[in-house]
């Protein structure tokens, strides 16, 4: 496990989340169109955004949504999504090489339940299959670094037996696949109870990674009651032996809390939440940099003008690292 630290210091963040369409039409709003219209210049060029932010870790949420696949798939043919690249995950993959990022794919969602821990006969072959199909057209690429699970566990007090078999089943299709890292990132962080149950499930899950959400942009938890949360967290990893990141929501909502477009949030609001957990964790992951977060005179915007304030206040704190003059 990494050191953490000294003093009780706050981590940056280094990592992001990035979606070529957001699995939500109403929170990707924003950004949603104008992204599907970027050739694959525009994904390497946003990447090289991010690696110049400091950020060293892109986790892709998902390589196909409802059964539309991102990519140029043998398996899912049929509905291919109309966006204007070509290959978009080899653009981020081709641009994270250069820059000197590792990049997580994340495997689904492959059907139109996306947050369905169960699967169709139609979606468990392509658990199983598309993970080979990744790693036969990607793996080439250094910055291929892992894989991550989109469909997120729903802890409450413990992690439940149906993330436990879809976990186990989708870690070993990636496994057998190629043997990465496996990422995953659930909610319901505030509700964990770091027992003895807990700890065991952290032993016995199959990845590598765990990232949890803050919930703070979704409206679940408040800065203030962060400290004790990832306290507890800390706990549980550190009697389990497994490694603890955070996942940093950057967003607020426009209107209502999932029915409406993901704004970047007030930027002391972002600073409060990275200080309170940061120190505790061994990486800062964020939701996310693209839609939320533009450096200034970015040739790739996306989402909502206040994103260059965000950036900026983030970068003046080190929380990024400050835009290059």
């Amino acid at each position: 496990m990494g050191e953490r630290p000294a003093g009780g210091a706050s981590r940056p963040i280094t990592g992001t989340w990035i979606d070529f369409y957001h699995v939500n039409d109403h929170e990707g709003d924003l950004w949603n169109d104008a992204v599907a219209r970027w050739p694959d210049e525009a994904w390497e060029l946003k990447v090289a955004e991010m690696a110049a932010a400091g950020l060293d870790t892109l986790v892709v949420g998902a390589v196909a949504v409802a059964g539309r696949p991102f990519y140029p798939s043998r398996l899912m043919p049929d509905r291919w999504r109309p966006l204007a690249a070509a290959d978009p995950v080899a653009a981020v993959l081709r641009s994270a090489e250069r820059h000197g990022l590792g990049v997580y794919l994340g495997v689904g969602f492959f059907q139109d339940d996306t947050g369905a821990l169960g699967a169709t006969a139609g979606e468990g072959r392509l658990r199983q299959d598309v993970p080979r199909e990744l790693a036969d057209r990607y793996g080439a690429f250094d910055s291929f670094a892992g894989w991550y699970l989109p469909v997120e566990a729903g802890i409450d007090g413990h992690f439940p037996d149906a993330f436990r078999r879809y976990a186990d089943a989708m870690s070993a299709a990636c496994r057998r696949a190629a043997e990465l890292a496996i990422l995953i990132a659930p909610y319901g962080t505030r509700t964990v109870e770091p027992d003895a149950r807990f700890v065991q499930q952290l032993r016995d899950l199959p990845v590598t990674h765990i990232a949890y959400q803050d919930e703070v942009g979704v409206q679940k938890t408040r800065v203030e009651e962060l400290g004790g949360i990832y306290r507890r967290l800390e706990m549980a990893h550190r009697e389990a032996g497994r490694p603890l990141w955070t996942d940093v929501e950057l967003f607020s909502f426009q209107g209502e809390v999932y029915r409406s477009p993901l704004l970047p949030a007030p930027p002391e609001r972002v600073a409060r939440q990275v200080a309170a957990q940061s120190p505790l964790v061994e990486k800062v992951l964020a939701y996310q940099f693209l839609g939320l977060l533009n450096a200034p005179h970015t040739p790739c915007p996306a989402g909502h003008p206040d994103g260059v304030g965000l950036y900026e206040a983030l970068a003046r704190q080190r929380i990024l690292a400050p835009p290059a003059r």
